[in-house]
């Protein structure tokens, strides 16, 4: 399912990303499919978006609602065509793809490190040095640990995969071996 919110949401993304580089609004589309994406997202909300207990001008207005202030005439015109196309619930993945773009747009990468422990602060800005270094792109890390790698770390950087990890070399190992 994931692959295929994926594939409808690009269009999306695209589209918007496109506008928002046209009228110089990046950071407040952002901001919008963060609101929306967020409001998506919350389980009792989800729930509604789900169901047929709402019509499409209900929902509609229920978006719009809880968007409050915060979303200008496109935004608006983004929700109603959401719910009049039953897509609402690509909205997360809609946000994802778009700040990817906006990221590109700006320079900049964002690089998930899965570490077999916490990486402190000063090793995430030596990482991101390197990358830096390499890609000759500006670097925004995030981490998180996962003990079943055993020792070592897996880095993603968009399409680019490392895995340095002792878990992924078992693998490899096992993969050569046959096993």
């Amino acid at each position: 399912m994931a692959g295929d919110a994926t594939t409808i949401a690009r269009p999306y993304a695209e589209a918007i990303f496109s506008r928002a580089v046209d009228t110089d609004k990046l950071d407040l589309w952002s901001d919008m499919l963060e609101l929306l994406a967020a409001a998506v997202k919350d389980p009792a909300l989800a729930g509604l978006v789900a169901s047929p207990k709402l019509d499409r001008n209900q929902m509609s207005e229920l978006m719009l609602d809880i968007g409050g202030g915060r979303l200008e005439t496109e935004g608006q015109n983004l929700v109603r065509l959401l719910v009049a196309n039953g897509r609402l619930s690509v909205l997360p993945e809609i946000a994802t793809h778009f700040e990817r773009r906006k990221a590109e747009h700006q320079g900049a990468l964002d690089v998930h490190v899965t570490s077999a422990f916490d990486l402190k602060p000063a090793q995430e800005q030596r990482l991101a040095e390197a990358l830096k270094a390499k890609l000759g792109r500006d670097i925004r890390i995030t981490s998180e640990q996962d003990p079943e790698l055993i020792g070592g770390f897996r880095l993603r950087a968009g399409d680019m995969v490392i895995d340095g990890s002792v878990s992924g070399q078992l693998h490899q190992l096992a993969n050569e071996l046959g096993i």
